[in-house]
Formats: C-alpha cells, structure tokens, sequence
C-alpha cells in the first residue's frame, strides 16, 4: 500500500519507492549551508574552503581569522569592482589598511598615461605585525586587482598608535653640609 504522504504516484517502482524512502531520511540530517557560507559564521577550519569557493585571490594560512574573514567577506565587492581604484581600497581594508591612490592625471605635472601611485598604511591591528613580509602579500594582492595595464609606485606609511604616560619616581635623599676646617 502506497504512502499517503508520497508525491510519488500510485503506479510508482519499487525503485522510486526506495528512493523517496532514503531522501526522506537525509532531509532529517540538519544542514549548516547558512554558516559555511557566512564568512563570520564559517568554522574557522573551512575559511580556507570557502575563499577558494569566492574566487579570493590571496590566501596565507599564517593571517589572522580577523583578516581572512575580512578578505572574504569583501572579495564579492573586489570581483565586482576588480580593476578599478575602489576594488584596490577594499582589498586594502580588509587587510586593515588604508590606501590613498593618486592616477597619473591627478598628478602635477600629468605622470605617464596607466600609471597610479599607492600611498598605503597598514596599522597591524588584529594582532598582525605589519612586517615586510605582510606589506609585501598586501602589494601583491593588489597587484592581482589592479587593472592588467597599469603600473604603480608604491609608498609605505605608519600609522602609529601610543600613549604618553607620565612617571616620576622620588628618592629621599639626606643631605649634610660638610664643614672643613684646616687645623
């Protein structure tokens, strides 16, 4: 006797039957798509995975989590706008940068035509050194977005953050006057 809850009809296989029956099981296992998808969700062990899935062009498995959720989270921007100066500042953001770009129209005098230049400051916040090593990964992620034709120069800033704090410290000091007398 057929199944009163089958969409299947009642001249169905066996076949049919047994695969209605085995679907039915896995529509009971729960699915995470909803959290594998989302860059601030994802289990950190699939970050990986899911920026090859989202065409993201650099990867360095030593970065921060912050920084490769950030880099995922914006690559749909990125791919969208890649080639122009808005593609370079979000790629730049999400390393936790800033950038300033200058074409070579802006410049006075006019510079070569395809030319840019790249004034960028990494804070290092996120518990990542802005090292060579990492301003390097920055330049060449852009170098990825930036448009095939043109070249840039590159120039680094420092973003610094400190306090300044006062110490003083007292040390009691006893003084005597010395007399001397020539006997």
């Amino acid at each position: 006797m057929p199944d009163p809850r089958s969409l299947l009809p009642p001249n169905a296989t066996a076949l049919e039957r047994a695969v209605e029956r085995a679907d039915a099981q896995l529509s009971a296992i729960p699915m995470v798509h909803d959290t594998l998808w989302n860059p601030w969700n994802c289990p950190a062990e699939f970050l990986p995975f899911l920026a090859w899935s989202v065409s993201v062009d650099t990867w360095d498995s030593d970065w921060p989590e912050r920084i490769k959720r950030a880099l995922i989270a914006s690559s749909f921007q990125i791919q969208r706008h890649k080639g122009t100066a808005k593609s370079i500042a979000d790629l730049v953001g999400s390393f936790g940068g800033q950038v300033q770009i200058r074409e070579w129209w802006q410049s006075t005098p006019q510079g070569l035509p395809h030319t840019f230049e790249l004034f960028l400051t990494i804070s290092g916040d996120g518990g990542h050194d802005s090292s060579a090593e990492f301003v390097h990964q920055v330049v060449d992620a852009v170098n990825r977005t930036k448009p095939v034709r043109s070249h840039f120069t590159f120039t680094q800033g420092i973003q610094a953050d400190s306090e300044v704090g006062t110490v003083a410290g007292a040390k009691a000091a006893v003084y005597r006057r010395l007399t001397m007398t020539g006997d």
